[in-house]
């Protein structure tokens, strides 16, 4: 895949005085990694923001080193953000060897529309949200599409199984856990064990107050 672009350059500002960094719209980062020693770095903070939510923890990004290397590629590995207003705080990049495999957690991303949901009003229902895959660091999948179109009734479920993918990836995954899969309305469920109720010679509560009063009113 085609990686993201990001220039770091190297911090001398360390513990509590990076807040003035971050006043100033400097981030605090992390580099480190194959092939380097831990390096207290810097990026700016609106390009951390444009590049952060396309990259997630599985898209590389292409690093350049002020004054130093070009290319290096990395992964997100931890993002740190103010717990009020979100803001980014400081951001953990791991470089690794573009020739190693490696793991990496790739989001499940459902498009279409399920018939089960709109003609049947059922609950669309997603397991999960993203799969373990190994492989290359270029090779490492954006996202997995997941058509939700199939699920035209409620004992049809989509499973890891499905998921296409090229030969040089492999998930980690077992093959049969569910991703996804449209659960009935509630009120159907209602309604089935009324039946059941209704079958085995009982009354539901409501009906049976119902008649006992019936009855009162039919002595007086």
């Amino acid at each position: 895949m085609d990686s993201l672009t990001l220039k770091l350059s190297h911090r001398d500002v360390l513990g509590k005085k990076v807040k003035r960094l971050r006043r100033q719209g400097v981030v605090p980062v992390h580099y480190y990694g194959v092939g380097t020693e831990p390096l207290p770095m810097q990026a700016e903070g609106a390009v951390l923001r444009r590049v952060l939510p396309q990259a997630g923890t599985n898209v590389p990004i292409s690093i350049d080193i002020a004054g130093g290397g070009e290319g290096n590629i990395c992964f997100v590995r931890e993002v740190q953000r103010h717990p009020v207003t979100e803001d980014i705080l400081h951001v953990d990049f791991l470089r690794v060897d573009v020739s190693e495999t490696i793991r990496a957690d790739v989001p499940i991303v459902l498009e279409g529309v399920s018939p089960a949901v709109q003609d049947q009003d059922g609950t669309l229902l997603q397991t999960m949200d993203a799969v373990q895959v190994e492989a290359l660091p270029m090779r490492i999948p954006g996202s997995f599409l997941v058509d939700i179109s199939i699920l035209d009734d409620f004992d049809k479920t989509i499973r890891v199984e499905s998921l296409t993918l090229s030969a040089d990836v492999t998930i980690l995954a077992e093959p049969g856990q569910m991703i996804a899969t449209v659960v009935r309305p509630r009120i159907e469920e209602v309604e089935e064990e009324e039946e059941d109720l209704l079958a085995e010679g009982e009354v539901p509560v409501g009906e049976e107050v119902g008649a006992a009063e019936a009855s009162e009113g039919s002595e007086e």
